[in-house]
């Protein structure tokens, strides 16, 4: 049951009970105005108590419905609110946990509150590219001041009620009550039960001394943060239209706003990627109920920049790390700059002192692997050599307990080999950290053909734990992030053969609203990096083309950002890119050398070789089930690689363009003697796809 009805003495108590956050789909809100008639029709009950179960009162709008016709079928979200405020008998709203969207404005429809402290509150909305669709933009407002509110729906991130409450006249809640929100709001509901007329928010004014000259300042201080994305611009529409409009008129306009956004692409892009995050946690062959492996205490192989940065996020959450390295003044070096990093948090206030020491103090180091043992999870962040790895795993598989989980943060080998280095297969899995690992979201979980059920379901909701995003991948080269950022740096190579400068390459992928172009990433990364790659391509795929200039400028030691010199030069401690004329005639003298006449190239065609070379890997991927579903191939790129959000990744922003049309761009550069006309045949799934008239999501 959606929601449940019960009378306790004179009042009327409707339980939404929809989890896991009693989201309003048709179901509960069928059910809450069956409830409040039913109240009203009876002589004996006074007055009428709306909660909700669980760890929520309300989530907002239930997701599962969202887009579908059971979204909008009567009674919506607006009519249930209009019938709320409508009722003869006083209903009170009892709130705790969490408030947030629809379960906030359904709140606001009642005619009294009362709330625990600690319960967040939110109209987060704009985080889809929204503004809140059932008067949330013209009662709040009225309920809290102007600029709270608007604070509150531009940024959409939660408040905590005690913080709410303490505004001088605010109107949100009637209460604070401590211990069960139920009880409290019952005790309240008989305080009130005779009380007229019933106060509504909706009978309140929004009202600020200088409107004008408010809302003049805060569209130019949204514009400057938001540029990429409509739906804060618009909240600020509706909120201003609360203060000069009577709550109907504002309630139509909020209501256009929100079905003019829900058609925009920035929307859809932010609703593709809220989904996608969820969906990305579901293996289609492991059941939810998968039971998991304890983990409790994990062990680090390196205490370098990776192993340093992926021992953190478990010290954050609470989970003990033994830290291991070969010698003491590698491990002296890793926990010193683990300790930098935490002391900048403290200094920067975003971090207390008193945690600071807790967190460091469930940290341990030692040299020999036999203090490692008695770990849940072990894993190795040593360098990127399939030796070196095999040695790490044969004494792993030596020391370890049994049933502990085996990991390599390996970002490109093969990890159906390194399992093979133990006599446990079943519990090697990759885990691959993007850096810094201790702030980027992203994390490729590698299924080996071997790899337990269990140890993917551990490992996932240990990501989860740990504030990653996961995302499954099986095993190929370069898994999902990188074997098709090397077709896209491939393109960037051959833009410089035919004519562009590495700032025209960039400055073009970064106005299209990626974080970094190609060469800037590839300076920060590491320039040898990708040249230890292309040499070991050189060996395992000899007919496998590059441009040369990115060799070339490894041969000339400018490796990026850490020898101050890569693709663009760096002073010390400041990270702009400033363009290099020994670069720019290194490019030109290799385009002579191999008799290429440069020509002017756009920045359209800039970011469609880039960016449908993503797409066109992407699909092979598909294809041979490395990935599961688009959208993962999207997370990884928004979490990981600094796809620009309001685009939704490559295979969302493939499909806002149609993949017929991405198909005949792939043909124009087949043609391109120049480019490699065998890589842009499109992949047989995209083929297909575009021929149907159907897209990848």
């Amino acid at each position: 049951m959606s929601a449940s009805y019960e009378v306790r003495g004179s009042v009327a108590v409707v339980t939404m009970n929809n989890p896991p956050v009693n989201g309003l789909g048709y179901d509960t809100r069928r059910a809450i105005a069956d409830g409040i008639d039913k109240a009203n029709a009876d002589a004996a009950v006074k007055a009428i108590v709306i909660t909700g179960t669980g760890k929520a009162f309300s989530g907002g709008a239930d997701i599962r419905e969202f887009g579908s016709p059971k979204a909008l079928a009567e009674p919506n979200l607006l009519s249930l609110i209009k019938q709320l405020e409508g009722s003869a008998k006083p209903i009170v709203a009892a709130m705790h946990s969490v408030v947030m969207g629809g379960g906030l404005e359904l709140a606001l429809g009642c005619h009294y509150r009362v709330v625990l402290p600690g319960t967040q509150v939110a109209l987060p909305e704009v985080k889809l590219g929204l503004v809140p669709g059932a008067g949330g933009t013209q009662r709040l407002p009225r309920a809290i001041g102007v600029e709270t509110a608007l604070n509150m729906i531009v940024s959409g991130e939660p408040v905590k009620s005690e913080l709410l409450a303490a505004i001088p006249g605010q109107k949100l809640f009637d209460k604070v009550v401590e211990g069960d929100a139920l009880a409290g709001a019952l005790a309240f509901a008989g305080e009130i039960a005779e009380q007229r007329p019933l106060p509504l928010v909706r009978n309140l004014k929004a009202e600020h001394p200088n409107a004008d000259g408010y809302f003049a300042f805060a569209r130019n201080t949204v514009k400057a943060m938001a540029k990429n994305f409509p739906a804060p611009a618009k909240c600020v529409d509706c909120v201003e239209a609360a203060t000069k409009m009577k709550l109907d008129d504002g309630l139509r306009f909020e209501r256009d706003s929100f079905i003019a956004l829900m058609m925009t692409p920035e929307s859809k892009a932010l609703r593709h990627a809220f989904f996608g995050e969820r969906a990305a946690s579901k293996i289609p062959d492991v059941p939810e109920d998968t039971p998991k492996r304890d983990i409790k205490k994990v062990a680090m192989i390196g205490a370098g920049t990776m192993g340093g940065g992926i021992a953190m996020n478990f010290l954050n959450a609470g989970i003990p790390v033994v830290m291991l390295e070969m010698k003491q003044e590698a491990l002296d070096k890793g926990v010193g700059v683990m300790r930098k990093n935490y002391e900048a948090r403290v200094k920067k206030g975003k971090l207390k002192q008193d945690k600071f020491d807790k967190t460091m103090a469930l940290l341990s180091t030692t040299l020999n692997y036999d203090d490692i043992k008695d770990a849940d999870l072990v894993i190795e962040a040593v360098f990127e050599e399939m030796g070196v790895k095999e040695k790490v795993f044969k004494t792993l598989d030596e020391v370890m307990k049994p049933g502990a989980i085996l990991a390599s943060n390996t970002s490109t080998l093969d990890v159906d080999k390194i399992a093979s280095f133990t006599k446990r297969p079943q519990d090697v899995v990759g885990m691959h950290f993007f850096s810094p690992a201790n702030v980027m979201k992203l994390l490729e979980v590698v299924r080996g053909a071997k790899t337990a059920k269990d140890v993917l379901a551990t490992v996932m909701a240990l990501a989860k734990k740990i504030r990653k995003t996961a995302v499954v991948s099986g095993v190929t080269d370069g898994f999902i992030g990188n074997r098709m950022i090397e077709q896209y740096s491939r393109q960037a190579g051959y833009l410089l053969d035919e004519g562009c400068t590495p700032q025209q390459v960039d400055k073009a992928i970064e106005k299209f609203g990626f974080a970094m172009g190609p060469f800037r990433m590839g300076d920060l990364a590491g320039n040898d990096i990708g040249w230890a790659i292309r040499k070991r391509r050189a060996v395992e795929k000899p007919d496998l083309r590059y441009s040369k200039t990115a060799d070339l400028l490894c041969e000339m030691g400018r490796y990026g950002q850490k020898t101050g010199a890569g693709w663009y030069d760096y002073k010390p401690g400041n990270r702009n890119a400033i363009p290099n004329a020994d670069v720019l005639a290194m490019i030109e003298t290799y385009r002579a050398e191999k008799g290429i006449k440069p020509r002017k190239i756009s920045d359209d065609e800039i970011v469609h070789r880039l960016v449908y070379a993503l797409v066109n890997e992407g699909a092979k991927i598909l294809e041979e089930g490395i990935a599961s579903k688009a959208s993962d191939i999207d997370m990884v790129y928004l979490t990981g690689y600094g796809f620009p959000l309001h685009r939704g990744g490559p295979m969302c922003y493939a499909d806002t363009q149609g993949l017929f049309n991405v198909v005949q761009a792939m043909k124009r550069f087949a043609a391109n003697p120049l480019d490699d006309a065998v890589f842009w045949q499109p992949a047989p799934l995209l083929a297909k796809l575009a021929a149907e008239g159907k897209s990848f999501t």
